[in-house]
């Protein structure tokens, strides 16, 4: 596909229908939109746009379909797979003005909202009535609903309440012809027709833009307890994992943390202090939640023998508010920790769970062979390990050239273990190479009839995942 330049008459076009303020073609801007949280790389749109209303999207959409110019759309650029990056330049569509929460339905548990809100402040906002939306990924202080809809977000609370998928019933969307249409219904039960809904969710922007989202919420648990498990050992510790379900316990969170995350946090966050001996390799962070607390104890209990037969080390547990928020503010610190220190690739492995400790060795064992440090943690309780591989040392060459063999290896590896490539990151630009190892080609040819469908001049986010 030969794409359309940006000319002066199209951005006349786009002030026109947006407003001479939200049409932005400057340097610094398009630089800044360039990237997100993908490693080091930058792709400058040729233009910025931010419309305010779904008719200003469909006619950006509506005008960019006919001339044939790419349309990249961006959340809060927080993504970790390349999605937003605009590779072909043209028009990068940021939906940060769409940030208003437009109604919250206490009778029938729903919220309609916008998807430039931040997640963390949606959450707040239901919490203060009761509810609960449960989806929290790492980056919920600033990353946005819109983003959490396009990658299928999941997070530590995925463990027992489940991803974005599971919450969103019904969507507006602007097809990219401009067309304005709602996915579905405003229902919890819905076997009319294909599942539009659940199609745009995790499509990573390829098939249109998300205008207008309607959430399931629940009510808000009004009790927790978290604890630290360390280990002597990282396999130990991932063995564990499927223990604690195994003895009928679901926690709410159930985090892998390997020694170095642990060590990169607590260099890179002055204000936690948590004690940590030299012979341990490995920490579970875990917690239950629920509304009667001599139950959330009893489950505390089991889950405590059940670390101690594995070889856990001394507990800690919460015993405040600060505390519980120290300990997960550790947890969610370890990517911004890792890239403070170096260059990184993070590549989001999701395993059953029980093959943890295998995919942890497998890992290890290809890093030794390659020459190159891994920093790991993630979900253990989804079977969902981030694997941090550090650039350090390494040279450009073997960055570019060689490491791109290990990962397939590891990858190729998460394939044997019954597992897949992302599990909550997407493919974006920088897996989209290594597809073929769980999908063959048949079922690729299966979802770019999809998006022909949808989007027959390829203008939506092109060069991501096909």
């Amino acid at each position: 596909m030969t794409f359309k330049k940006i000319t002066t008459a199209d951005i006349q076009f786009f002030q026109k229908n947006i407003g001479n303020d939200f049409v932005f073609f400057d340097e610094e801007k398009l630089i800044e939109y360039g990237s997100d949280e993908t490693e080091d790389l930058n792709f400058p749109p040729e233009v910025v746009l931010q419309p305010r209303t779904n008719f200003e999207v469909s006619a950006i959409l509506k005008y960019c379909n006919e001339n044939l110019i790419p349309v990249t759309p961006r959340g809060a650029g927080t993504g970790l797979s390349g999605g937003a990056l605009p590779v072909h330049g043209g028009v990068c569509l940021s939906m940060k003005r769409f940030n208003q929460i437009l109604e919250i339905d206490e009778k029938n548990l729903q919220v309609i909202v916008e998807p430039g809100v931040i997640t963390e402040e949606l959450q707040n906002a239901v919490k203060a009535k009761g509810l609960f939306y449960p989806p929290d990924p790492a980056s919920k202080g600033s990353c946005f609903i819109g983003g959490n809809i396009s990658e299928n977000s999941g997070g530590p609370k995925a463990v027992k309440y489940g991803v974005v998928k599971d919450y969103v019933l019904n969507l507006e969307m602007v097809l990219p012809n401009g067309e304005i249409i709602w996915t579905g219904a405003n229902v919890l039960k819905n076997s009319t027709g294909f599942n539009l809904t659940q199609l745009m969710v995790g499509s990573e922007g390829l098939l249109g833009i998300v205008t207008k989202i309607v959430l399931k919420l629940i009510p808000h648990p009004t009790h927790t307890l978290l604890m630290l498990a360390p280990f002597h050992s990282a396999e130990a510790a991932c063995e564990a994992v499927a223990k604690i379900f195994q003895a009928g316990i679901t926690p709410s969170g159930l985090e892998f943390m390997e020694r170095d995350a642990i060590d990169w946090v607590l260099r890179f966050v002055k204000d936690i202090s948590v004690p940590v001996d030299e012979k341990i390799q490995a920490h579970l962070l875990i917690e239950v939640d629920g509304f009667h607390p001599e139950l959330l104890m009893k489950d505390c209990e089991i889950i405590s023998e059940v670390l101690t037969n594995m070889g856990c080390d001394e507990i800690l547990f919460a015993q405040s508010e600060q505390q519980k928020n120290d300990l997960w503010r550790l947890r969610r610190s370890v990517a911004e920790a890792v890239k403070s220190n170096s260059v990184y690739k993070e590549e989001d492995t999701v395993v059953p769970r029980a093959a943890l400790p295998q995919l942890l060795q497998a890992v290890k064992k290809i890093g030794n062979a390659y020459g190159f440090k891994s920093v790991c943690y993630g979900h253990g309780g989804d079977g969902n390990l981030h694997v941090n591989i550090i650039k350090g040392n390494l040279s450009d060459e073997m960055w570019n050239n060689e490491l791109p063999k290990a990962i397939r290896e590891i990858f190729t590896e998460v394939k044997k273990l019954g597992g897949t490539i992302s599990g909550e990151h997407g493919i974006g630009l920088v897996q989209k190479n290594y597809l073929d190892i769980v999908f063959n080609e048949t079922q690729m040819d299966l979802m770019r009839k999809i998006k022909f469908a949808f989007d027959p001049n390829g203008i939506m986010n092109p060069g991501k995942v096909f």
